[in-house]
């Protein structure tokens, strides 16, 4: 009952606070503003397309004729080479010793096109070259770096001879290094030079 009386309380109360009404605020008066015309900006030209500028042409490769460069050395070590005809023979890819880019690829095609049907050599395959690569742990891309390197893959795939190819100097003219070196002792047989032709 205690508590009826108290909220009962509480509510009469809170009936008479609302009646009271404290002195109320006028509003502040609102001033009637005249819409203005905002400032009228400059439409913004567009820029002027930028031209595309041209793009320049990459150096051209200078191109070397690789057959006219390989065959008279070719021909000198058929000359001077003292093999027994069918004598397997392994030329791998000429190592780039220029200040560029070479095409060594290219020039190993016209070294081996060179001493295809010699009557002196057989030629290691291509495919013999890269199984042996393969076996000892080298790409197929891999140029024999160096002469000990070259006479082991010799000896993987039975090759008696080595033909050792470099192209030194300046990429625009190289000069070409041939070197036959016979595998079982690995001495240079045969040793010669020429600057590449274009």
């Amino acid at each position: 009952m205690i508590r009826s009386v108290n909220r009962t309380g509480a509510l009469l109360m809170a009936l008479i606070l609302s009646g009271c009404v404290v002195k109320q605020q006028q509003p502040a008066p609102v001033e009637p503003t005249q819409p203005t015309e905002p400032p009228v900006q400059p439409v913004p030209q567009p820029e002027p397309v930028p031209q595309p500028q041209p793009i320049p042409q990459p150096p051209k490769l200078k191109t070397i004729n690789w057959d006219a460069s390989v065959q008279p050395l070719v021909a000198q070590m058929l000359r001077a080479a003292s093999a027994e005809p069918g004598s397997v023979l392994l030329v791998d890819r000429i190592k780039n010793s220029t200040n560029g880019a070479l095409q060594s690829e290219k020039a190993t095609d016209a070294i081996q096109n060179a001493l295809n049907n010699n009557g002196k050599f057989t030629l290691v395959s291509t495919d013999q070259l890269n199984q042996a690569k393969q076996t000892l742990g080298l790409s197929p891309d891999d140029s024999l770096n160096s002469r000990s390197k070259a006479i082991g893959l010799a000896r993987n795939v039975n090759a008696q001879y080595v033909l050792y190819s470099n192209a030194q100097g300046d990429v625009k003219t190289p000069t070409l290094q041939m070197q036959l070196m016979l595998v079982q002792t690995g001495e240079i047989i045969w040793s010669g030079n020429g600057v590449a032709q274009n």
